[in-house]
């Protein structure tokens, strides 16, 4: 890009005050807070926990990333742009409630990461710290507890040893938890988090990863409901690091049951939900040529059965049903994103390419090979809603 902008001939072109112009306008701005809101994964609903009442008097923010701003810019850059906390934001989305802030503990506790292997009881000053919480939450409505990771434990040179909450994390979700304020998950982290315990009784949980200047507001627009969540995981959610490598895709036998040990995702590739319901119907597959030179065309039809407009990512899957070296149980070949008001109906329509099609063989050629191929198209890696294939000949 230097080289076709002629930066080796010239460094110094144009006028460097116009960038001052440009960066951060107002356009680069909207852009940030779609990307912020387009990102947040509804991961669970239970009891259509959300979105919550904006009738809600008491809002107890809880939680090391709630009111965390510096440890959250990640660049190799400037950053100029504040971060807007979580706390902030609910603050200011909710101005008439009384909206309450307590850190509860730190993302990493002094032992860490000695911690990840052994428990060590708290000491007076985490005591205090997640006592305060609880209290907090006992007086509150709702409690919203913001956790995760940040710059301290989610960096290029920092791989983990576990994947659960780090710190005092789980301690302190499962106290407040205990106080019977209902509670809603937030999760801030860069990176996938098994978080078996929440998912079985926290009853909302999102996942933001890290949204950027405007977290605050996209995280209350989405739990508030003036933002329908619509993203999906990236990346596979294991249950444990024992099951590593448990990624997508996989191969044949990867995610396979034992009496002996966890089998499957916590949250499958590809996974998210959202405040409506979406109908996959009409699955067509047309082939310009059934030849191993050929593509193929794959389309649905997707309806939004619900009452609320959202967004939903269809996702196209292959399967090459008999090859002659060993390849994915299914692979995602095609996504599209696409936002339906309530009753609307869209058609989606993906290509199949030889380049989606073929293979590396056991004497290293790319080729398409003949035979079956399994086409599913679904919500997520998991949740497939309609099946079809096809035949490729020789």
């Amino acid at each position: 890009m230097k080289f076709e902008l002629g930066l080796f001939d010239d460094p110094y072109k144009g006028d460097a005050r116009k960038v001052y112009d440009n960066v951060h306008c107002d356009d680069h701005k909207q852009v940030s807070l779609r990307a912020a809101l387009e990102s947040i994964v509804l991961l669970k609903n239970e009891g259509h926990a959300l979105p919550l009442s904006k009738d809600v008097r008491r809002v107890a923010v809880i939680g090391p990333n709630a009111d965390e701003t510096e440890n959250l810019i990640c660049r190799y850059g400037p950053a100029n742009a504040p971060i807007k906390s979580v706390y902030q934001g609910l603050k200011e989305y909710l101005p008439d409630a009384e909206v309450g802030y307590a850190k509860g503990c730190d993302i990493i506790d002094r032992y860490f990461p000695e911690s990840e292997l052994y428990d060590v009881p708290l000491d007076a000053e985490e005591s205090k710290a997640i006592e305060e919480a609880v209290e907090l939450a006992r007086g509150s409505d709702v409690a919203v507890l913001v956790l995760g990771g940040n710059e301290k434990t989610v960096r290029e040179e920092y791989s983990r040893t576990s994947l659960d909450l780090c710190g005092r994390q789980q301690k302190l979700l499962e106290a407040v938890y205990a106080t019977g304020t209902p509670v809603i998950l937030v999760m801030v982290d860069g990176r996938a988090s098994s978080i078996n315990w929440a998912q079985k009784y926290v009853p909302g949980i999102i996942h933001a990863w890290f949204p950027g200047e405007f977290m605050g507001d996209a995280v209350a627009q989405v739990l508030f409901g003036d933002y329908n969540p619509g993203g999906k995981l990236p990346v596979t959610f294991p249950k444990s690091v024992g099951q590593i490598p448990l990624a997508f895709p996989m191969k044949p036998g990867a995610d396979s049951d034992g009496f002996v040990r966890v089998a499957h995702a916590l949250y499958p590739f590809g996974y998210g939900l959202s405040y409506t319901d979406f109908e996959y119907s009409d699955l067509k597959i047309e082939q310009s040529a059934p030849g191993v030179g050929g593509s193929v065309t794959v389309s649905c039809k997707v309806t939004n059965t619900g009452d609320r407009e959202g967004d939903e990512v269809v996702q196209l899957y292959l399967r090459d049903v008999v090859s002659s070296v060993t390849t994915y149980v299914k692979v995602l070949r095609g996504f599209e994103r696409v936002s339906l008001r309530p009753g609307e109906t869209k058609e989606v329509s993906f290509t199949l390419t030889p380049q989606d099609l073929g293979l590396w063989n056991k004497d290293g050629h790319f080729v398409v090979e003949p035979g079956e191929f399994k086409v599913m198209v679904g919500s997520s890696s998991e949740d497939i809603r309609l099946e079809g294939g096809f035949h490729v000949n020789v």
